[in-house]
């Protein structure tokens, strides 16, 4: 994807600006001076010596001054300052007025915008007070001489000094802050990433450990009376770890991979790139029939329910609705103490409602690492969440998940 054009401020270096404004501003100083078409008069009288070589080498220096200054601007901004304003006196002394112009500062002005805009504070402080103190000093020596001074008019090319200054500070400021929001922004990318891993992890193992619990206690029980449904719970048991450990492999291939500069393993069909900021398996709501029965089979019944018309739904909303009735039928499993629990799935126009219920003893009610998790998750999505104990007993976990209004 081809980056935007930069403007046209960025494309050119300060320098090149000072001279513009130095070789702009004597343009308009020239042709002040002469009489243009349809003019009976030029609008500024020019002065005895202005189009003598007396005038004029003061001019040339002035001119030679200023790229010299706008070369210098950037390894050394209050040296290149200093020769701009020498420049500004130099391309005075010819005119014959009372007052600095305007376009015999223009340059400086520039030359202080960037020094604001690129250098601490203090430095464009300096700056400022350094021009100030020409425009002041001019018509202190005027006046020391005897000679008239504009002081309305060098008041306003002192006003638009410090504006100079002002918008160069206003640029380094936002410059500064927009710094502090990209390092914010990415400091808040890692904790969210370091919470999806953290989620990831203990909703996978904290599921498996519960199902491999459950099997390991129903196979202790009938070993000796019936080896055979023993044998079975032992395979589940097996399988469960396998799928766990594989999990697990690529979930650290794919931290790894990027680190040591090859792809991340791809994984088994049907499971999302890890390489890629997809950790989580490209489980969804049509798999929970799969994990009701896993956990059916491991002695906790799961009573699965539908309303409203079944539709496709974003990944993130997919994967997280399966992940939080994962981890509240696990929480069944590993705290409820009973043989059953109803998931309820409820499709709406605006959102899915997910809801889990169990008459056990209610007692996993907020401490742990499952329930931040499953929070988490739905404040992700903008959605609503509740857990706590029913008043007829048991507990009681509900997540509304919002759909945009485009997705149907």
């Amino acid at each position: 994807m081809q980056a935007p054009p930069s403007s046209l401020l960025k494309r050119l270096p300060p320098g090149v600006w000072v001279v513009l404004a130095w070789c702009g501003g004597m343009a308009f100083t020239f042709l002040m001076r002469l009489r243009l078409p349809g003019e009976w008069y030029p609008a500024e009288r020019p002065g005895a010596q202005f189009f003598q070589w007396e005038g004029q080498v003061p001019m040339a220096v002035a001119t030679a001054l200023a790229p010299a200054g706008g070369a210098l601007l950037r390894r050394r901004p209050l040296p290149a300052l200093v020769l701009l304003l020498a420049a500004s006196v130099l391309g005075t002394m010819p005119l014959g007025v009372a007052e600095i112009p305007l376009p015999q500062f223009l340059a400086a002005e520039v030359a202080v915008f960037f020094i604001a805009a690129g250098r601490p504070r203090a430095t464009g402080v300096v700056a400022v007070v350094m021009a100030l103190a020409v425009l002041g000093g001019y018509l202190a020596v005027r006046l020391v001489c005897g000679w008239p001074i504009g002081a309305s008019s060098e008041t306003a090319v002192a006003l638009t000094t410090v504006i100079a200054w002002l918008l160069g500070s206003s640029a380094r400021e936002s410059r500064t802050h927009a710094e502090e929001l990209r390092a914010r922004a990415a400091t808040q990318a890692v904790t969210d990433e370091r919470l999806r891993i953290a989620r990831e992890l203990h909703d996978m193992v904290a599921h498996s450990i519960g199902v491999i619990a459950l099997q390991a206690g129903a196979a202790r029980r009938v070993i000796d009376t019936q080896p055979e449904r023993a044998r079975e719970a032992l395979g589940e048991i097996e399988t469960a770890g396998r799928r766990t450990l594989s999990g697990l492999r690529r979930m650290l291939g794919g931290l790894r991979g990027p680190e040591q500069g090859r792809p991340a393993p791809s994984g088994p069909p049907g499971a999302a790139p890890l390489g890629s900021g997809h950790l989580e398996p490209a489980f969804g709501l049509a798999d929970v029939d799969r994990l009701a029965a896993t956990i059916t089979e491991a002695g906790v019944w799961v009573d699965v329910r539908r309303s409203g018309e079944p539709r496709p739904l974003p990944p993130e909303i997919e994967v997280s609705a399966y992940r939080i009735i994962q981890e509240a039928v696990t929480n069944v499993v590993r705290h409820a103490g009973t043989a059953s629990c109803r998931v309820s799935i409820g499709y709406r126009d605006d959102e899915v409602r997910i809801e889990v219920l169990d008459d056990g003893r209610g007692g996993d009610t907020g401490g742990g690492y499952g329930l931040i998790g499953m929070r988490e998750r739905v404040g992700a999505l903008h959605g609503t969440f509740a857990a706590g104990p029913r008043p007829e007993g048991g507990f009681r976990v509900e997540a509304r998940l919002p759909v945009s209004a485009g997705v149907r």
